[in-house]
């Protein structure tokens, strides 16, 4: 992996990233996200009263550990429920595709054995295509160089 844009939505610019860790478990644990797809940053942004859209450089430091999803699989899908269910990894970076919103209710249901992995298989289609960085580690977080920001249109 070499140069890439990535972008952050969120309610304010941010140049300084910080690893977030709350009570709101991600897919990919605590961390930093980002994306290579700026609308869907744009979508984030746009939940807040400010929305803004920071854009970084990243240049992969190959020394770091580095689990990237090339596509949704169980391997993916078992991450994600450990990483949900707050189980620690130890990857510093981990990109993959996202659970949005429609993807997570079909998890949760497949976590609560509402439906079988079969069925989340079968439900389990992206509208549009989904992308997420997780910065987990501060070493990760020497990546990242700010661009930019911008406040984008509600």
């Amino acid at each position: 992996m070499g140069k890439m844009t990535v972008y952050h939505g969120s309610h304010m610019a941010v140049e300084q990233p910080q690893i977030i860790k709350g009570k709101n478990i991600k897919d990919f644990g605590p961390g930093f996200y980002c994306t290579i797809i700026r609308e869907q940053a744009e979508r984030r942004a746009k939940r807040y009263h400010t929305p803004t859209v920071t854009i970084y450089t990243v240049r992969m430091d190959t020394s770091l550990k580095i689990l990237e999803f090339k596509e949704m699989t169980e391997e993916w899908l078992d991450f994600i429920i450990d990483c949900r269910h707050g189980t620690p990894h130890d990857h510093d970076i981990v990109i993959g595709a996202m659970a949005n919103d429609q993807i997570y209710n079909y998890i949760a249901d497949y976590m609560d054995g509402i439906i079988t992995r079969e069925q989340f298989w079968s439900m389990a289609k992206f509208k549009y295509p989904t992308h997420q960085i997780n910065f987990c580690t501060n070493a990760a977080l020497k990546c990242l160089e700010c661009s930019s920001s911008e406040e984008v249109t509600r």
